[in-house]
Formats: C-alpha cells, sequence, structure tokens
C-alpha cells in the first residue's frame, strides 16, 4: 500500500457537477471535497455553463473527465480537441485529466459511445504510442478508466486487466479505477471482479469511480441511475487496502435525485475506507 506513481493527492469524495445542482451549489457552497468536469461540457461553450465551473473551480479542486478522446480509435489524434482540453484544464487548475480506454468513432464521426478495444499486442503498442502523444501535449500524465462492456473481441489475446496494466506501466499514465465497470463487466463476460481489482497496480491508481447500475438478468447496464450496491462497496473497500487513500468520486447520471443524496452516497466511502463520518453527513440524515 502506497501513494502513486507521481503522488497525486486523495482529494477526498466528491461527486460529478451537474447541471440540476448548479444554483444549489451556488446558492449554498455546500462542504464538498472535490468536484470532476465532464470535459467536453465546457470545451465549446461559454455562458452560465463557464460562469458555473469558474465558480466552482475558484472554490473546489477539480478534476477533468472525458468521453471524447477516443485514444483507441485508428483515426489521428485531434490536435484541435486536446488543445482545447489543455487550455480547459489550465483554467480550471485541473489536478489531471482522464478519459477512457476505448474509442467512440472513426473517420472523423463520433458515434457518443465508449466502445471496447480488441486487446493484441498491436493494439497494445499502437495504444502506448497514443498515450505517450497525449500526455506530452497536456503536459500532464494521462489518467485512463476501464470502461464497462458488453461484447469482447474473439480476437483478444490479452485479458482487459492485463492490458490495461501493461499500457499504464510502459505508457506512464495512471488509472482511474471504476470499481463498478469492473463489477459489470466481469458479470457480463462471466469472469472473477477480485481477481480484476487484485492484478491492477496499486502505484497507478489515482481515481476511483463508484456509481449504481441496472441489473437486466442476463446483463448489466452501467447506468449511473441508482445506489452503489453492496457487492460494488465489497470491490472498493478491497482495492482500498491495496492502494491507500485515492479521491474517490460518486457517478450519478440519470434520474438524478438533490445534491444531498449524491453527496451523502459519496460520503458513504468514507465508512468503508474506516474513516470518520463527518460533521454535514449526519446533517443530511445519513
Amino acid at each position: 500500500m502506497g501513494r502513486n506513481r507521481w503522488d497525486l493527492p486523495d482529494l477526498g469524495f466528491g461527486i460529478g457537477l451537474r447541471t440540476v445542482h448548479y444554483s444549489y451549489i451556488l446558492a449554498n457552497h455546500p462542504p464538498i471535497d472535490w468536484f470532476e468536469i465532464l470535459s467536453e461540457n465546457y470545451m465549446d461553450t461559454g455562458g452560465r455553463p463557464l460562469y458555473v465551473l469558474d465558480q466552482v473551480a475558484e472554490r473546489y479542486p477539480v478534476v477533468l473527465h472525458g468521453v471524447s478522446m477516443s485514444v483507441g480509435s485508428t483515426d489521428p489524434l485531434n490536435l484541435g480537441y486536446l488543445k482545447k482540453l489543455k487550455a480547459l484544464a489550465d483554467r480550471t487548475r485541473a489536478h489531471w485529466v482522464s478519459d477512457h480506454l476505448c474509442w467512440t468513432g472513426v473517420s472523423g464521426i463520433n458515434v457518443h459511445d465508449l466502445l471496447p478495444m480488441p486487446y493484441t499486442d498491436e493494439s497494445l503498442r499502437y495504444t502506448i504510442e497514443r498515450v505517450k502523444a497525449v500526455s506530452e501535449i497536456l503536459e500532464r500524465p494521462l489518467v485512463l478508466e476501464n470502461p464497462s462492456t458488453y461484447l469482447e473481441f474473439g480476437t483478444s489475446t490479452w485479458s482487459e486487466v492485463e492490458f490495461l496494466s501493461t499500457l499504464a506501466q510502459e505508457a506512464d499514465c495512471g488509472i482511474l479505477l471504476d470499481v463498478n465497470n469492473v463489477y459489470v463487466s466481469c458479470f457480463n463476460h462471466g469472469l472473477d471482479p477480485e481477481a480484476f481489482i487484485d492484478r491492477v497496480p496499486a502505484d497507478r491508481v489515482v481515481q476511483y469511480h463508484l456509481a449504481g447500475h441496472t441489473h437486466k438478468g442476463t446483463h448489466i447496464l452501467d447506468t449511473h441511475s441508482d445506489h452503489v450496491i453492496d457487492e460494488v462497496w465489497s470491490l472498493y473497500r478491497r482495492s482500498c487496502q491495496r492502494t491507500g487513500g485515492v479521491a474517490t468520486l460518486l457517478e450519478w447520471d440519470e434520474n438524478i435525485p438533490s445534491f444531498e443524496v449524491v453527496h451523502a452516497e459519496a460520503l458513504k466511502a468514507r465508512r468503508h475506507r474506516g474513516l470518520p463520518e463527518p460533521d454535514h453527513q449526519r446533517a443530511y440524515g445519513t
């Protein structure tokens, strides 16, 4: 158990900045540790969203989290996108910038979905070079998240966790370990989520994601629409025993309840890390 490769800070327990909570946040300045910002929502906009972001970044630590870098695509890296992403990171003084180990389109067309990659020697070499290039452009190490998946490539010769771990080591990038995605993907593919957790290089994990999902019986959809289930909390505890304190983010993106409910769900992670309950959690009645 120890600090991550770059000694990036444990920011505590945060939630994603969402428009439904703008007014509450600006009016109440709630005692939350940090916010995660969806990069694409603020890269080509002004007006109220950027005003709110500036207010939030002035008062709270933030990190950027994207869904369109498409680091696994065969398309060339989008240098215009990366330039705007770096400007946003500089503007908000983001502690780090993350995206997903996936591809999101081809031939310049963004399908707005996180598509699975084939895990092969060729794709590994290719992705390592792209991650290095992105980190150089951003002037900070890229952090990559394990996405939830529903299909696998028959050509894959690596497991997902082996591919992600080797990529992180050889490209010198960080890992955003989405514990819910581990559970979802392992259920969908008949794999052992504890074995996945145990094989992630602990010194590369700089952030956690936690979320709820929708269980359809034969498969699970990663909907971010409910409370975190006990099995995911158990995986989180298991991983924290290996990584120590790491910034933890609660995602809630469908049927979003009040700020207090989302924040209280995030603060449950404190108990699973063995930390005392803060006064403001008791004020939420949890």
